[in-house]
């Protein structure tokens, strides 16, 4: 069998965009995100306004970390227009971790202090909150390892010469823990939730890098974790009224997870002076100046999923003239998404779409060109231009200087955030 099976076709014949669109062409996804904020850069340095910007990707999980690094080197501030996974912060961990503590009738030390070293503060804290981790190592390393109730735990600590005031406080804390009701959870956690707030969130800033990324995560998940607390308290005592769970802080945990993993339809937001990162689903109707649309790449925009149909099998589908070439995959069922989706970035550009593409994956297998590239009229930006962009002297390629309005072409080394 020599015959090479083709690749799905897109008609995008009426893809007609308004504005130029500059194409560049990279080795490595990091060079891509680089090359992307670099566009960005050298577009603010021109006096073009953040909000006149945005960065498109299909799917941001493949260009977050790469993005963000690349933005925090060029002096880019970003926010990526997705949703957090929320069981993965420290928050959501922290109320977990609790949940699971005082549900447990014999801790051993390390679900004792594991809500401390996620940052559990008690309300009204001062300045000594949250317990360094200096305290905690060695509160960790003095403690024995087995388990025991809740209350001799305190009897040992009030013994030792070595306690630390605020772990005996803390462990204080847990022993007061009321029996968990709907109310007396939503206060617990609530109370939780309000003191990592006030008192870790500023912490977080004060130690975060100029882009604040992990302020903004901390921020974002605990706007969604005082959602999540009222929906719990919501929830449990319908549950309880149907008897359909017990009164416990386990059944209290499980809801919580249930609930921190379903995925909201809205989309969490936003900074007004930073630059916005969006899914292309995120993109429809918008009006933006300069849209950057990264990882054009075959298998990834569009994205063709794996099929688990033998090799063979998909051979004769895709390149027979046979009764089995019926099956072949049709666009408007395969991938017709992502061209309503490209179609949507294409449209949203006022003054210039400039198009990203790298050409190895992480294995060095070459990646080829989109096929969503096919009928667009794109300016290739070459090889010495992509490395100017990419310098201490950075300029812009002529493919995308000539999108600028006039003040802007007039104005090189200007920055706007406004």
């Amino acid at each position: 069998m020599t015959d090479t099976p083709s690749p799905i076709r897109f008609d995008t014949s009426n893809v007609e965009p308004n504005v130029p669109v500059a194409e560049i062409e990279v080795t490595t996804r990091y060079q891509e995100a680089r090359t992307a904020m670099a566009v960005v850069a050298a577009l603010r340095e021109h006096g073009v306004p953040i909000r006149d910007i945005v960065v498109v990707a299909r799917d941001l999980d493949g260009y977050e970390e790469t993005l963000a690094r690349a933005a925090i080197r060029h002096g880019v501030t970003p926010v990526f227009w997705t949703q957090i996974d929320l069981v993965e912060t420290d928050l959501y961990r922290l109320i977990a971790s609790l949940c699971e503590l005082l549900g447990d009738t014999e801790p051993n030390s390390e679900t004792l202090l594991r809500p401390l070293e996620l940052g559990w503060t008690p309300q009204e804290a001062t300045d000594v909150w949250p317990l360094p981790g200096e305290v905690l190592a060695e509160t960790s390393h003095r403690l024995p390892e087995d388990s025991r109730p809740i209350h001799a735990w305190q009897l040992l600590l009030e013994e030792v010469t070595w306690t630390d005031r605020r772990v005996a406080d803390y462990v204080e804390w847990i022993a007061r823990a009321p029996e968990p009701t709907p109310t007396t959870v939503a206060a617990v956690l609530g109370g939780v939730v309000d003191s990592y707030r006030e008192v870790v969130l500023p912490e977080r800033r004060a130690t975060d890098s100029p882009a604040l990324l992990e302020t903004e995560t901390a921020a974002r998940a605990t706007v969604r974790m005082e959602t999540l607390v009222e929906q719990v308290e919501s929830k449990y005592t319908q549950r309880l009224a149907d008897g359909w769970t017990d009164e416990s802080w386990a059944a209290v945990q499980g809801m919580c997870e249930s609930l921190a993993r379903q995925r909201p339809g809205r989309r969490e937001h936003a900074n007004a002076r930073a630059l916005d990162l969006l899914e292309a689903n995120d993109i429809w109707a918008r009006e933006i100046p300069y849209v950057v649309a990264v990882g054009l790449v075959e298998d990834e925009w569009p994205n063709q999923t794996k099929s688990t149909l033998p090799p063979e099998l998909q051979h004769t589908i895709l390149v027979s003239d046979r009764p089995a070439g019926r099956l072949a995959p049709q666009t408007a069922w395969h991938g017709g998404r992502d061209l309503d989706q490209f179609c949507d970035t294409i449209a949203a550009a006022t003054r210039g779409i400039i198009v990203t593409r790298h050409a190895l994956d992480v294995d060095g297998n070459q990646k080829f060109r989109s096929p969503l590239l096919d009928h667009l009229d794109t300016e290739f930006v070459d090889r010495d231009s992509r490395q100017q962009l990419l310098s201490t002297d950075r300029a812009l390629p002529s493919q995308i200087e000539s999108m600028l309005l006039d003040d802007e072409s007039a104005t090189p080394g200007k920055n706007s955030n406004e």
